[in-house]
């Protein structure tokens, strides 16, 4: 700005107008902010052990570069100690889990671990990414374009996975751990690709999911994953990470909770052992990874990360067809996820989970236990052309299994298994296919009326939908009935026809025998597209139902509905024994203006157990804004901040109080932190453009 505008005389008058403009800004967002900002929380767990002298195997913690440890806190009542540790015990488990795929989710970028081409002259080119990769001695590095857009060279410190794609980590001088711009696809020619740039199009240095920005830094995207007992911290002033783990990849404490109690009592009692947990509790310790999902303290607060023993819905609401208010490109109009790693949202919604209580370790085994290919359990098929991995569904299929071609109408030996049928690889990885853990009967209906793909067509190319279903109704006259389900979550949430699908959201948000996160996703649905239409479907389903995750989602709804008449329904939801619930009452409650938000929200943002949580924070701040106690507001925003400093909202929120207060220096520092975590905030960027440098 300083070129614009040479006259050093002018600056007072420049910062001057800046404040004037930058405050009725300000005052218009006064009268017209009503609604809580929703809070970004991405995943999260606790604590890096000492690493073996020669990394030979999986699971290896050793580092190529150097990497705080985490010392066991002798006040804690229990803490991470490592798998190295569990071994001393444990040897057989231990070898097992370090041949097991788990153990390769973040590995040192060492020979026994990197399997990419670094050999010199290696060469990608994609539409807007390019990189040359070489080794130099034992050092694996690679050339590619930085944030300022030149050319440069970084080392790859680290891998994540293996099995079918790898992606090298780099760390940067602030301490991100920054996913490098382009992968190793193993499964495929085994050539380095960019599957960023095929899902996000092409990628400019301020694009967020260009490799340098904060979208794709580990700690934020990966590494709570991929690594046991993270602590990752951020130190607002000099905007530096911190990021301390017990293993790196999935380990013995990522399933069985931290061990140190164990390890000193060896009492049975001291640790979680998934397979004597409630079928719910034990669920949960798979589904904390095998589903993307919003978490209810942020990612930087390793004291409230999931650990085993704990019920999901505690931490933890599945991300089901709605990012906030955006539609999500990972499911099938139907709500089926259409993408790789949302097992636990597909499984959920099946009818083997439904009805007959399957989890992922009715058909999986443990990491350190004999298994199939894809840790599935080895049984002995019951029919002689079933696959090691169909054979799976005899446990309570044996009788359908037992018919072979009876059942299946089809004599080529791939169309004999069940996962031909039933779970079909229709599921995209951006470059592979998986199976679709919906586990449903295929629908050729809604390819016709929804273009989502079915099991069918995925061999039948050349035939119709139309046809298909035709042959199918012929061999399995009861599927229409099956059927019927699917076809109707498709109406109600496919955007083609959302101005006729108020009766299929009403039917499905009303059915109890239906998948909880399906009605949440209908309640939103309905909420968004109709508006008050909506609000007595959404208050009778919330009425009659104790799923705590439903609760919240009709909750949202009712917010979205602008429903002040159910403000008393909201108001005898305050004590629910539901976190996510309470949390959720009482920011609608105060965004309708009830008086019994107020308390509520102080409540939440200042009890020990609670003060933690990211939106009361932020909503008092709102709150402040409307009532002009500008001090209040900073001050609610700054702690909002300081449990989640990547919100990027609040950091222009409290830009523009700074600047209402005078202070525009620090006004311009807020808005570069949230440049910092999302370059292309367009607030940020115009308002910034407001202030004149100092």
């Amino acid at each position: 700005m300083g070129g614009t505008f040479p006259m050093r005389s002018s600056r007072p008058v420049l910062v001057a107008l800046a404040v004037v403009v930058l405050a009725a800004g300000l005052f218009f967002f006064l009268r017209s902010s009503s609604a809580p900002t929703p809070a970004v929380s991405p995943p999260v767990t606790q604590a890096p052990a000492p690493a073996p002298e020669t990394p030979l195997d999986a699971g290896s913690g050793a580092a190529p570069v150097p990497v705080k440890t985490v010392e066991a806190p002798p006040a804690k009542p229990n803490h991470f100690v490592g798998s190295q540790v569990c071994a001393d015990c444990h040897e057989e488990q231990h070898t097992g889990w370090k041949h097991d795929w788990h153990a390769r989710a973040l590995s040192p970028a060492t020979k026994p671990y990197v399997v990419g081409t670094f050999t010199a002259g290696t060469h990608f080119k994609g539409e807007s990414s390019e990189a040359w990769m070489r080794r130099d001695g034992s050092q694996y590095l690679m050339r590619t374009k930085g944030a300022d857009g030149n050319l440069g060279e970084w080392p790859v410190q680290w891998v994540v996975g293996g099995k079918r794609m790898q992606d090298p980590i780099t760390l940067l001088p602030d301490g991100r751990w920054q996913v490098m711009p382009v992968y190793f696809h193993v499964t495929g020619k085994s050539e380095w690709v960019d599957y960023s740039e095929k899902k996000q199009g092409a990628l400019s240095p301020d694009h967020p999911f260009f490799w340098t920005n904060f979208r794709r830094s580990a700690q934020h995207a990966c590494l709570d994953c991929h690594v046991t007992g993270l602590d990752a911290r951020y130190d607002r002033a000099s905007h530096q990470w911190e990021t301390k783990f017990a293993d790196a990849g999935v380990a013995c404490e990522s399933c069985h909770g931290p061990g140190g109690q164990h390890a000193e009592s060896q009492a049975p009692e001291d640790i979680i052992q998934p397979a004597k947990l409630t079928k719910e509790e034990g669920f949960a310790v798979c589904a904390q990874c095998h589903g993307p999902r919003r978490t209810l303290f942020p990612m930087l607060d390793a004291k409230h990360h999931f650990l085993p023993g704990q019920r999901y819905d505690a931490s933890y609401q599945p991300m089901v067809l709605l990012v906030g208010n955006e539609r999500s490109g990972d499911f099938f109009a139907d709500g089926r996820p259409s993408t790789s790693s949302f097992e636990y949202q597909a499984l959920i919604q099946s009818q083997c989970h439904l009805k007959g209580g399957a989890t992922c370790l009715t058909c999986h085994t443990a990491p350190h236990d004999a298994n199939a290919p894809n840790e599935v359990r080895k049984q002995k098929p019951v029919a002689a052309r079933t696959s090691v991995n169909a054979s799976t569904c005899q446990g309570c299929h044996q009788e359908v299994v037992a018919q072979g071609e009876q059942h299946t109408h089809h004599k080529a030996a791939a169309a004999q298994d069940c996962l031909a049928c039933h779970m079909p690889p229709v599921v995209s990885g951006v470059l592979d296919h998986f199976a679709d853990h919906a586990l449903d009967v295929p629908a050729p209906q809604n390819t016709a009326r929804h273009d989502i793909p079915n099991a069918c067509n995925t061999c039948h190319e050349k035939k119709t939908p139309d046809a298909m279903q035709d042959a199918l109704v012929k061999w399995w006259p009861k599927a229409e009935a099956r059927q019927a389900r699917r076809l109707r979550l498709a109406d109600a949430f496919d955007e083609k026809t959302a101005a006729q699908s108020r009766g299929a959201l009403e039917a499905v948000l009303a059915d109890t025998a239906e998948a909880g996160t399906l009605r949440g996703a209908a309640a939103k649905f309905l909420a968004r597209r109709f508006k008050h239409d909506a609000v007595p479907a959404l208050r009778a389903a919330l009425k009659s139902t104790t799923d705590s995750t439903l609760r919240s989602d009709i909750i949202d709804g009712l917010g979205a509905a602008n429903a002040r008449e159910a403000t008393d329904d909201l108001a005898s939801l305050l004590k629910d024994g539901s976190l996510w619930v309470r949390q959720g009452a009482a920011l609608t409650l105060a965004a309708f203006g009830d008086a019994r938000g107020m308390p509520a929200l102080q409540a939440l943002a200042t009890e020990p157990e609670t003060r933690g949580l990211v939106q009361p924070h932020v909503m008092l701040g709102q709150l402040a804004m409307r009532r002009r106690d500008v001090a209040t507001a900073t001050r609610e925003f700054e702690q909002a901040l300081d449990l989640q400093p990547y919100n990027a909202d609040v950091l222009v929120r409290l830009a523009d109080l700074y600047v209402v207060q005078g202070n525009p220096a620090k006004g311009r520092e807020r808005l570069e932190e949230a440049l910092r975590f999302d370059p292309q905030n367009k607030s940020a960027k115009q308002r910034l453009g407001m202030i004149p440098a100092q």
